[in-house]
């Protein structure tokens, strides 16, 4: 049933070898539904799950789906159209964002200031177990900026290697270590301000450390709070599906954006053997993530799917209102 859906282009789309779109942008086919009927929630969820091995095969080549015009409108229908992928959820565990359940699998995306950049990341990179599919939901489109952009991973890699080739092996031979002071409660103000309590999802020290531990974790206590040191963790990965090299990593979004009253940016993320990273290095990774990143301004009731193996994303400062609500997959 993939002729429900209509593949179609915005200006803002990449050009991939072999054709596709990045990221690919469906519509409702309106050849396939009555004229005299705009599409059902029920219709879409029903063609979503009839078309999964379709869907699946696009994902697969362009990284990303975008959904757009499809009748998308609450938290509730949001959930409904997660539902209908039928992908396992993962509980959200080692991750440092201040998030919130809003419904069923549906969490409110990162609630730090709109002022505050959020540079790219793929999600959960610095712990082991971090989920493969993420989708987003635009529940109410931003007044002013607030886009989330997204990028190919294995172009930043390949580009990466290009340019700093030395960096790059150096990364591959040792990895990288993330270290993130954590408070009690959650921090609002703060990109990274997920309290020890929400990050291991209990108020209990001892299991917070037995499910830190099942991260490779490590964890030391203060006074108020929990430092929390992982690595070293793999910074380059392979995507055995696609057969290629990835910039799996959180090094860009930790050194230049894991910064509140608890946590030094500069500290935050070190090489697997604890050695400082260079500056200016990471400075040229940022330009080249911005270079190569799509940016599409969210409209409401837009769904997007993201790879999260071949995709890194990030979000702009925005004016409110805004409301992306997100739901992270296996």
């Amino acid at each position: 049933m993939a002729h429900a859906f209509e593949q179609i282009q915005l200006p803002q789309q990449k050009h991939l070898n072999g054709g596709f779109q990045f990221p690919a942008i469906l519509s409702p086919n309106p050849s396939f539904y009555p004229r005299s009927a705009s599409v059902s929630l029920h219709e879409f969820t029903q063609r979503i799950t009839e078309s999964k091995p379709w869907l699946e095969s696009l994902l697969l080549s362009s990284g990303s789906i975008l959904f757009r015009g499809f009748p998308v409108k609450t938290s509730s229908d949001f959930n409904a159209v997660v539902e209908a992928f039928g992908f396992e959820e993962l509980p959200y565990v080692g991750g440092a964002a201040p998030r919130t359940n809003v419904f069923g699998r549906v969490f409110t995306a990162n609630e730090s200031p709109p002022d505050s950049p959020i540079p790219f990341h793929h999600e959960m990179a610095q712990v082991p177990e971090y989920p493969t599919k993420l989708f987003f939901f635009c529940e109410e489109e931003p007044r002013k900026g607030g886009e989330t952009p997204i990028v190919l991973s294995h172009l930043i890699y390949e580009k990466m290697k290009d340019r700093f080739p030395e960096f790059v092996e150096r990364l591959e031979e040792h990895g990288l270590i993330y270290t993130r002071v954590l408070g009690k409660g959650d921090d609002p103000s703060s990109p990274i301000g997920r309290g020890w309590q929400s990050t291991f999802l209990t108020q209990d020290k001892i299991e917070a450390e037995k499910r830190a531990s099942r991260l490779g974790m490590t964890l030391e206590w203060t006074e108020d709070g929990v430092k929390t040191i992982i690595g070293p963790i793999p910074a380059i990965k392979y995507d055995a599906t696609r057969g290629r090299k990835i910039w799996f990593n959180s090094m860009a979004a930790a050194y230049t954006g894991w910064k509140d009253s608890r946590n030094d940016p500069v500290k935050a993320v070190t090489f697997g053997d604890g050695a400082p990273l260079p500056a200016d290095i990471i400075l040229e990774c940022l330009k080249i993530l911005e270079e190569e990143s799509v940016v599409i301004p969210w409209q409401k009731g837009d769904v997007i799917l993201v790879d999260n193996l071949a995709v890194l994303h990030s979000r702009r400062p925005f004016e409110p209102p805004r409301r992306i609500l997100v739901s992270i997959c296996k």
